[in-house]
């Protein structure tokens, strides 16, 4: 039904009228209306036809339209049953998606994508995350051991920054440690407030982790470490 881009102000706003949603704030719903930022993501997240994602967060469906465009197979989890039956609608020329209404961090994420997908293809999370539960969303994904290649996703500035900080710098410090541990983080664009239904107050980055298959740090007890770690940053 929707054959052009959904991340437009006229076409959300249409979208949002016809089904009555108005954001939660709480859940911190903030809608894509800029598809060039979309095009950005799928580049830096090389995304193809041989590739498999996970979404979080899909809200209205404007980055899910877009990946089940150019992935094999897309998977996405929705926190707000609100939403489901507008993904439905908008979503409906998609055979390759299934939405899950569930909590990203309340599904054993390991026997999900064994459910779901051949764990001899290549896995990747693709999402714009909710500000307020970003951190934890993502060292979810982090400490699943799951044969996930990479996480790119649309996150508020500052923690962006504060994960691709290096040692030394005013940004470094517990988070820094802890996505470094795991991953080769790096920012790769900027996304203003005007991007966004409703806007927010602070701008946003693009980033892309790159999950270590082979971690340069090898440790015998991970969560001893983080303790430590948590603890030197207090």
């Amino acid at each position: 039904m929707f054959e052009k881009d959904i991340a437009t102000p006229t076409r959300t706003r249409e979208i949002m009228e016809r089904h009555g949603i108005k954001v939660k704030k709480s859940l911190g719903q903030n809608f894509l209306i800029e598809p060039n930022i979309l095009t950005k993501m799928l580049d830096v997240a090389d995304v193809n036809k041989e590739t498999n994602v996970i979404e979080i967060g899909p809200g209205i469906g404007a980055l899910t339209q877009r990946l089940a465009r150019a992935a094999k197979k897309v998977l996405a989890f929705e926190i707000d049953g609100r939403l489901i039956p507008v993904l439905a609608d908008t979503l409906s020329d998609q055979d390759n998606v299934t939405v899950i209404h569930e909590d990203i961090l309340k599904v054993d994420l390991e026997t999900v994508i064994k459910e779901h997908f051949n764990v001899e293809e290549r896995l990747l999370v693709v999402a714009n995350l909710p500000y307020y539960i970003t951190t934890p969303i993502i060292m979810n994904v982090l400490e699943s051991h799951t044969h996930i290649d990479s996480i790119t996703v649309m996150i508020q500035k500052e923690v962006a920054d504060r994960m691709q900080a290096s040692p030394g710098t005013k940004d470094y410090g517990a988070l820094s440690l802890a996505v470094q541990y795991y991953s080769n983080p790096y920012v790769v664009a900027f996304v203003p407030p005007n991007c966004f239904i409703p806007r927010p107050k602070v701008g946003s980055s693009v980033i892309r982790l790159d999950i270590y298959k082979d971690k340069p740090i090898k440790t015998v007890d991970e969560k001893l470490m983080f303790q430590i770690i948590r603890a030197g940053f207090n």
